[in-house]
């Protein structure tokens, strides 16, 4: 919104003043005709300059037109039209100016209804073309930005426009300033706030990447029990080649399980030969090969030596 200067008041209560003053000090409180005479010239002189004189601020553009042709651009700060024979058609605001607008139950290329919300940056940098080449610039950037969205989102997929929101802002960028350069409007850029789906749409995506996620899960899990399959296999073969390094091995597994775990361990008599621990003294060896303490927790009693 356009302020306004207080300069041309100041001027009108400054030359009608000084006329009054000059009227009193001509003719005294007489109330003569040539006192009222002044008086209204200097009325009518304040009005003439109050009228003419004018004041733009730095961002603001007066388009002043000439017994209805176009004359010039005024501003920023003072300066002085004709009155009557001069009028201000309109202010021009050369500031960076955002709008907002929406497409709402846009269908896209794959036919899916959405709502878009975007923000539109731009600037006048022709006023001449702003006020004299379009009645009202600022709604026609407003619906050339809406028909442009909808155009955009009509060639566009629902994933590409979830996924490339800053290819969509480019596009947007571009269309809209090939429309609204005859006007004098440099669009600086589109940004997308907000791309709105059917909300069972959405239930659905969610589903599909829920999914995804557990087949993931699954490809990755089944990969491991691959790669622990072929150590298993290469252990094997050294296993088969050394049957020192198999015996020992049978022999630290079956001492860990006894230690850690107070349990009777079955172990059929096939294996206990294989790892020639001498039946069944050499299983009792290596159960009483465990500390003390588990023992005695077991009720078995241990004899000093």
């Amino acid at each position: 919104m356009r302020t306004t200067s207080t300069v041309p008041a100041f001027l009108f209560l400054a030359i009608s003043g000084l006329g009054l003053a000059l009227a009193y000090g001509a003719y005294g409180g007489s109330g003569s005709w040539g006192s009222i005479w002044i008086a209204v010239a200097a009325t009518a002189l304040a009005v003439i300059v109050a009228a003419a004189v004018k004041v733009a601020a730095q961002w603001d553009r007066a388009v002043v037109l000439r017994l209805g042709r176009f004359r010039a651009l005024q501003g920023p700060g003072l300066f002085v039209i004709i009155p009557i024979v001069d009028t201000i058609a309109n202010w021009i605001d050369t500031r960076v100016i955002t709008s907002t607008f929406k497409a709402e139950k846009t269908l896209t290329r794959d036919t899916v209804p959405v709502d878009v919300d975007a923000v539109l940056f731009w600037k006048v940098v022709d006023a001449q073309k702003a006020a004299v080449d379009v009645a009202d610039y600022q709604s026609a950037i407003s619906w050339a930005a809406q028909t442009a969205l909808r155009d955009v989102i009509g060639k566009t997929m629902l994933s590409d426009m979830l996924e490339g929101r800053e290819k969509i802002s480019n596009d947007l960028r571009r269309i809209i300033d090939e429309r609204t350069e005859p006007w004098g409007v440099n669009v600086i850029s589109v940004e997308l706030k907000d791309v709105l789906i059917p909300t069972g749409l959405e239930n659905a995506m969610s589903m599909q990447a829920q999914a995804e996620r557990e087949r993931q899960a699954r490809v990755i899990l089944g990969d491991s029990e691959r790669q622990i399959a072929e150590k298993f296999k290469a252990a094997a073969r050294t296993y088969a080649d050394d049957p020192t390094a198999f015996h020992l091995r049978a022999m630290n597994m079956l001492y860990e399980g006894l230690k850690t775990n107070s349990t009777i361990v079955v172990v059929p008599s096939a294996a206990l030969e294989s790892m020639q621990l001498g039946g069944i003294a050499g299983l009792t060896a290596l159960g009483m090969a465990r500390r003390p303490g588990a023992a005695e927790a077991d009720g078995i009693p241990i004899e000093p030596h």
